[in-house]
């Protein structure tokens, strides 16, 4: 995949994650497409590891495997903005 395709692949996965998971959320469309990024690969890695394949292309096991990804850095994301924003 080249990197237009792992931006959009992102941002899709980033969004899509960010509506799964309700609340407050503190960050904006760059913060979402950077969430949707790493977390694509950080899907990838974690399926391939668990032998179920990893991010190929535009299909739709690789956009699920990416929104789970997004998905599990979002929530590590909120946690940790969460307790920085409170401390103050």
């Amino acid at each position: 995949m080249g990197i237009l395709s792992w931006i959009v692949l992102g941002l899709i996965a980033g969004v899509i994650a960010k509506l799964i998971m309700p609340g407050k959320d503190p960050g904006g469309i760059i913060i979402t497409t950077i969430i949707g990024i790493v977390g694509a690969v950080v899907g990838g890695f974690i399926a391939s590891a668990l032998g179920f394949g990893g991010v190929t292309g535009f299909n739709l096991g690789s956009v699920v495997i990416a929104v789970i990804g997004a998905f599990i850095l979002l929530a590590i994301y909120r946690l940790v903005a969460g307790r920085r924003s409170t401390a103050y």
